[in-house]
């Protein structure tokens, strides 16, 4: 057993506030999904409010029933307190009294104490070294003993992680090394730690309120969709890879399926800048397969042993399966997800239908229509790429100045224009939309400024969300073998949209 236990007692909830009131009501949310928990000294606002909150920490024996780690991280080290070591000290050791079993000494601290030991302070509980980096992820030693670093129980390292490739440096170091907490930062850092318990962290961190650290996931999303704390080697991983992909709702989709299914695995989203780059870290976290959205569902092709045939037609892969020879398979499942859109709301074939754009969705749009019967035309900001696809599904080419003239069963926005952080943009003009029925791809938000334009036309409007769904059900079942839960999968994926729907709500953008 590490020095934290095992299973949830290992996601340690992070509690940081302005006021010891708002920090007492953190502590009980986190304590409904983990028994440890860090209090952020140095995020409350004054010495009272510090003084407030481990009275009531003392007053109510909190310390005797949970695991409670006290942080009063200075400036220097990347913390709010602006007062010196020797006021830090003080309120770790006043931590101690009110019954903190752990408290969290940046190295800036430990590195200005008497010959560099935190030995001296007799009234510090069991002490966890933090070592930051902001910037990006230093080079590391192959294994960390945590005895040689000044009397500490337990070593921290948090550094932000620029490339894949340096998260995996970091988890490594965790299963190398006894007691070592891996906190990857950032957004690209993200899936790793999700993954970190899994490779062997100590902990996993997640706020309760406010991040307190770049690219962190909340408690409920590590413990309800992620779950963190069930991972093991054993595990499968999958995920979808993309830039942007931050709000895809994918994760939600699938994690969604393996726990209706109860199937030990977990999706997680990979922000990928390089592709080569996410491709050198399939083999070491163990991922048996991936989505692949904007930008990487033609470059992807180059990379594969295997291509289903209709895929290769089309020249976009939106999901990978790795084998177990580790060579992967691409497929499109996009294709499947337009027609499971449309066919219910008007018969394709014969209809006159308006692509407006030429990537990848574009492209599966386009031959699934095609040989749905539909008669195709393209109309892209790259006039060259645009002409190629009108040719390669036996369409024709619009430019965008003949669109209002022109008449369509059907328009299908096939761009990223509208999502977020541009979702009150729409890519067509109230002018420009002369059809019966207009196609939104994207499904975030919900409701896009160019489906209200359509509306107030009188113009029928069809969410990305039923493709979005459609395809990710296939996916699921390529994957897994069996036949996905779609109620379950729905349900949820809906909730979310009209959640953010409502007035305090926060749309957000995907695609992926």
């Amino acid at each position: 057993m590490g020095a934290f236990g095992t299973g949830e007692s290992r996601v340690c909830a992070v509690v940081a506030a302005g006021t010891a009131a708002e920090m007492v009501w953190q502590v009980r949310v986190a304590l409904r999904g983990t028994p440890t928990v860090e209090l952020r000294l140095d995020w409350l606002r004054s010495d009272v409010e510090r003084r407030r909150l481990l009275a009531w920490v003392a007053r109510h024996k909190l310390g005797t029933r949970v695991t409670l780690v006290a942080t009063c991280r200075r400036v220097p080290g990347g913390g709010r307190f602006k007062s010196g070591i020797k006021a830090e000290m003080y309120w770790l050791t006043q931590a101690r009294k009110a019954g903190c079993a752990w408290c969290d000494v940046e190295i800036e601290t430990l590195r200005k104490l008497p010959n560099k030991t935190i030995g001296g302070y007799q009234m510090l509980p069991r002490v966890l070294l933090s070592v930051h980096d902001f910037r990006g992820t230093p080079a590391l030693a192959r294994e960390i003993k945590v005895a040689d670093h000044g009397g500490v129980d337990a070593v921290k390292i948090a550094a932000r992680a620029n490339t894949i490739a340096d998260s995996v440096r970091l988890l490594g170091l965790a299963r190398r090394s006894t007691n070592l907490v891996a906190v990857p930062m950032g957004e690209i850092g993200l899936p790793a730690r999700i993954l970190a318990l899994r490779e062997g962290s100590a902990l996993a961190y997640a706020p309760v309120g406010e991040a307190t650290a770049p690219g962190q996931v909340s408690l409920r999303e590590m413990m309800h969709l992620y779950r963190v704390h069930e991972l093991t080697r054993r595990t499968r991983v999958f995920g979808v890879i993309g830039n942007p992909v931050g709000h895809s709702l994918s994760p939600l989709l699938h994690n969604t399926g393996f726990i209706a299914r109860k199937v030990d695995a977990v999706y997680v989203p990979f922000l990928v800048h390089r592709l080569k780059d996410f491709l050198d870290a399939v083999e070491t976290l163990g991922i048996r397969g991936f989505s692949v959205t904007i930008p990487h569902k033609e470059t992807i092709l180059k990379f594969l042993k295997q291509c289903d045939p209709l895929a290769a037609e089309i020249g976009a892969v939106n999901t990978v399966v790795v084998r177990d020879d580790g060579s992967l398979h691409g497929s499109n499942t996009d294709y499947v997800g337009v027609l499971a859109a449309l066919e219910a709301k008007l018969r394709i074939h014969g209809s006159r239908v308006l692509v407006f754009g030429a990537g990848g969705a574009a492209r599966s749009a386009a031959f699934a229509l095609a040989r749905a019967g539909a008669r195709v035309a393209i109309c892209a900001r790259r006039g060259r790429v645009g002409k190629k696809l009108a040719s390669t599904v036996n369409g024709e080419f619009l430019g965008r100045r003949a669109l209002c003239g022109e008449k369509f069963d059907v328009i299908i926005n096939a761009t990223p224009v509208g999502m977020y952080p541009h979702r009150k943009i729409s890519p067509l003009s109230a002018r420009e939309l002369n059809c019966r029925i207009l196609m939104d791809l994207i499904y975030r938000p919900l409701d896009t400024e160019l489906l209200r334009i359509a509306r107030k036309k009188g113009i029928k409007t069809v969410s990305g969300v039923e493709m979005f769904l459609a395809q990710g059900f296939a996916q699921w079942e390529l994957w897994m073998g069996k036949r996905a839960p779609e109620a379950a999968m729905r349900r949820a994926v809906l909730k979310s949209l009209r959640a953010e729907q409502e007035p305090q709500g926060k749309n957000r953008g995907s695609r992926a």
